[in-house]
């Protein structure tokens, strides 16, 4: 056993630099013995997160073996998958394979897990050098392991529900919960939103806009970029709308949430967002589920004052959000969405057992990947 004392939160794992906690640190000890505390979950499948993802492709001008390599190659050097441009990292489904004598978390050796915390902080290696991922999916069969520390978050995987399918939810569950808990929020105070979702036909999107409408709000809108994905979201009726906008274009995003809410509400305009006399603000509630950066500025005009903005992209810049507010004078909340709200993964899972919508859109994109 490492003769070092444990920390709850993993600090004890933390290699360079000192002093700072797992999810900031440049290097990572993934060792497999471990500490009384810890956990040690042997590895069956990565779930790369959207941003991460896409800009590993886009580097690698979509090859798949060279999106492979560096993966392994971050994996390597920093003992976790934490993309260095983006920050951002995924999470993964496994077996525990061996429990501390002092750990909380309740799971035991044999239990099939998804972690809900991010592999930016999970220690993390890999021994199989991802020899069944061709590199051009979000989700990666792989073999190793990794570690959960006593203040770290994991979930067993239901049985009825296949093992990609709950890591697909399972990866995105914060969103719809903080959805739920923000349109609640409205709804106690004699309020029935309006709720704009940008990237509404994607995984928290569409989780998202069911979590909306499941908490009582009054329109639902989703915002989609091409017709193909607006098709995909129309089927699966989980928007009372479906709008097209390219949503780092912010007069072309306000101009759709109008044309959606007009949709939904009877008032002339169309898809395209052309509306006539539209203005900014329209929505109570947006929420941001797109994996590109430049969003902000939309998301805020299209926003009504008074009104909450929930970013859950991590191409999100802070920065932007809070100077694009600033100089647009918008009165609105400005919400991170992080991961957790006490509950989500077994709300988001009901969501997808209840909405057929839900469950055809991600079955659908598993099967594309």
């Amino acid at each position: 056993m490492p003769d070092t004392t444990a920390s709850p939160v993993g600090l004890h794992r933390v290699l360079e630099p000192l002093g700072v906690l797992p999810q900031a640190a440049q290097r990572l000890d993934p060792r497999a013995e471990l500490w009384p505390d810890e956990v040690r979950i042997s590895v069956e499948r990565l779930n790369l997160d959207a941003a991460s993802y896409r800009q590993l492709a886009e580097a690698h001008d979509g090859d798949g073996e060279a999106v492979k390599q560096s993966v392994l190659r971050i994996v390597a050097e920093r003992g976790k998958m934490q993309n260095p441009v983006t920050g951002s990292g995924g999470m993964l489904v496994g077996t525990v394979d061996e429990v501390g004598p002092d750990s909380p978390l309740g799971v035991a050796k044999g239990d099939r897990v998804a972690t809900l915390v991010s592999l930016t902080l999970t220690p993390l290696q890999i021994t199989d050098g991802l020899a069944d991922w061709d590199g051009r999916s979000e989700q990666v069969p792989a073999k190793g392991h990794a570690i959960l520390f006593a203040r770290s978050i994991v979930a067993k995987l239901p049985d009825d529900l296949a093992p990609e399918l709950s890591l697909a939810v399972m990866d995105v569950c914060g969103a719809p919960a903080l959805t739920a808990r923000v349109v609640r929020s409205y709804v106690d105070k004699g309020i029935k939103p309006v709720v704009s979702v940008i990237g509404g036909a994607g995984k928290s999107g569409s989780l998202s806009l069911a979590a909306a409408r499941d908490a009582g709000a009054a329109r639902t809108i989703g915002i989609v970029p091409f017709p193909a994905e607006a098709e995909k979201l129309d089927k699966a009726g989980l928007a009372d709308a479906v709008a097209l906008a390219d949503a780092r274009d912010p007069v072309a995003l306000a101009k759709a949430v109008a044309a959606g809410l007009e949709e939904a509400g009877g008032a002339a305009g169309d898809r395209t967002g052309n509306a006539a006399g539209w203005q900014a603000g329209t929505a109570d509630i947006t929420v941001v589920c797109v994996d590109v950066p430049g969003c902000e500025h939309g998301a805020v005009l299209s926003t009504k004052a008074g009104g909450t903005v929930i970013f859950f992209s991590m191409a999100t810049s802070f920065s932007a959000a809070a100077l694009g507010a600033e100089g647009l004078a918008a009165d609105v909340t400005m919400l991170v969405g992080n991961g957790y709200v006490p509950g989500h993964a077994e709300y988001a899972l009901k969501l997808l057992r209840d909405e057929p919508g839900v469950r055809g859109l991600f079955e659908r994109r598993l099967a594309e990947d």
